[in-house]
């Protein structure tokens, strides 16, 4: 198995010889709504004739309610902590720079 992703910097230590980065993936998450996520997945469960009949009223049902807005995504997270003179030849990156990390198995 074999995985490559970019990943943004959100944190970095640096104690002179060991520089620490925090890491999270770089990808964009669009909120999506408690409301929708609950229309959709009754939805996806009844047959047509039952959905006609039932929609309207949970439609209104959830009118009443709070938008909730949830990621759709969780974030993989990984924190490195290398010597200064590799994090040196690396370029230097800084908090908010992304970095692309290749993920293997071996076993």
């Amino acid at each position: 198995m074999s995985d490559t992703n970019e990943f943004k910097i959100t944190q970095l230590v640096d104690n002179g010889q060991i520089v620490q980065l925090t890491l999270v993936e770089n990808v964009s998450t669009e909120p999506i709504s408690q409301k929708q996520m609950i229309i959709d997945n009754v939805s996806k469960r009844l047959d047509s004739e039952t959905k006609e009949q039932v929609m309207p009223l949970l439609e209104a049902i959830l009118q009443a309610q709070p938008t909730v807005n949830i990621k759709s995504y969780q974030q993989t997270q990984i924190t490195i902590a290398m010597p200064k003179s590799r994090y040196a030849s690396m370029g230097r990156p800084q908090v908010g720079s992304t970095i692309e990390i290749n993920l293997k198995s071996r076993g």
